[in-house]
């Protein structure tokens, strides 16, 4: 059970009580992120978030914000993606004010000092570096940048390194005043709590917040006649790719099938791309496929690391497979073996107050309503086989197809001439 609260300032507060557990989560969650970004200041909500560990009028600098929880054993990050920003915090319950009062004060206080700034700057290049060192977080990178090409949904969430060097103070206050807003933020509190003291403390704690309005983002732009590769030449040991295609976003009614044929073909290890292609021919160690489901973008993806001489093989491989679902009914068995496997996972996955909080809020702020886990599942429970049937031929068309390589390959031809034969 939760409740959902709007405030007079327009934030919106969900508390899910949960009196079996121990621990209490507060969860901030503001309604922007790289998709929101021009390509001048791309980085600057990745850089934000970053800089409200930096210190606060209550807590001066970075080891005051940190100390605050490490002394009460808590667990605390934040994170940012295309469409949203989040800060948590999580504690035994009995530490609830701290963790409010932690949550609002690097919110609604931080100071943004100059030094911090220009050092912060280089710590956020040397992590682009690390994702550019690492062909498995990069080749993704690459697949949207296919996908999207030169706006937001196209660009990394981390931002560029000319881009983050450029970003000033000012950019950052006005990014953070015209974004960080009640009309635009979400506030999530699960664990063990009472429902109506929360409410009360979080207008106390929140009582400052800017009342300015929300705040929308570009169209995505999505024009593919045909189908598409991008080919990034490094000397590695392995070809790493993204094989797949455009689908639906949040809102489609066959978001549901969508997510359970992602299962079906590569979510599970008895799936069926982890049993052809790593199990029978040996081809990879990691091998998955997932969707990505967002407000106005989604995709299904297929990403495997593979021997360089192997890389046409595998992208056959894949491409049968996907070719079989568009063909063939699914068997009943094997769609309620893809059921079985979501409920499961997420009935484990919702244990922790973290988790909770993340499932609730994430829904109210991306989707403007909230489905629970028994209604999620009866959505679940409604997909037919016919249903995976049409999602597949309908996704699983040429010029929906694309293909992202990160390895020592140079011919793209051979590769545009695979994607030709699906």
């Amino acid at each position: 059970m939760y409740q959902k609260t709007i405030l007079k300032s327009g934030l919106r507060v969900i508390t899910i009580p949960d009196k079996n557990t121990q621990a209490v989560t507060v969860l901030l969650l503001v309604k922007t992120g790289s998709k929101y970004e021009t390509k001048e200041t791309n980085g600057i909500s990745h850089f934000l978030e970053h800089m409200l560990f930096k210190g606060t009028k209550k807590r001066i600098n970075s080891t005051e914000i940190a100390e605050a929880l490490d002394k009460v054993g808590g667990d605390y990050n934040a994170f940012t993606s295309e469409d949203m920003t989040g800060y948590f915090a999580k504690t035994e319950a009995s530490r609830f004010d701290l963790t409010l009062d932690w949550v609002a004060d690097i919110y609604l206080h931080s100071l943004f000092p100059k030094s911090e700034i220009k050092k912060e700057k280089g710590v956020i290049v040397e992590e682009i570096n690390m994702y550019h060192d690492n062909p498995m977080v990069q080749v993704v990178n690459l697949w949207k940048k296919l996908l999207y090409g030169d706006q937001p949904a196209g660009r990394s969430v981390a931002g560029g390194k000319a881009s983050v060097r450029s970003i000033t103070r000012k950019q950052l206050l006005s990014y953070w005043k015209t974004h960080y807003t009640a009309r635009n933020s979400l506030l999530c509190i699960a664990g063990n709590v009472d429902d109506q003291e929360a409410k009360r403390k979080v207008r106390k704690y929140f009582a400052g917040v800017n009342e300015g309005k929300a705040r929308s983002k570009p169209k995505v732009i999505e024009q593919q006649t045909k189908p598409n590769s991008l080919i990034y030449f490094k000397k590695t040991d392995q070809t790493h790719l993204c094989l797949g295609v455009r689908a639906y976003n949040l809102f489609h009614p066959k978001r549901y099938a969508l997510e359970l044929l992602t299962v079906i073909l590569g979510g599970m290890m008895s799936s069926r791309l982890f049993i052809e292609v790593r199990e029978k021919l040996g081809l990879a160690y990691y091998i998955a496929t997932l969707p990505e489901i967002d407000p106005d973008t989604g995709f299904l993806l297929t990403r495997a690391g593979v021997d360089n001489k192997n890389a046409g093989k595998a992208i056959r491989a894949i491409l049968r497979e996907y070719k079989k679902t568009r063909e063939e009914l699914v068997s009943q068995t094997e769609l309620q073996k893809a059921k079985d496997f979501v409920k499961g996972k997420m009935a484990l996955s919702l244990e922790p107050s973290d988790a909770l909080a993340s499932f609730y809020g994430g829904q109210e702020l991306l989707e403007n309503k909230i489905l629970s886990q028994k209604q999620v599942f009866a959505e679940i429970d409604k997909v037919k086989p016919e249903d995976i049937l049409e999602t597949a031929k309908d996704i699983f068309q040429p010029q929906k197809l694309n293909l992202a390589l990160i390895g020592p390959l140079k011919d793209r031809k051979v590769f545009e001439n695979l994607l030709k034969e699906f």
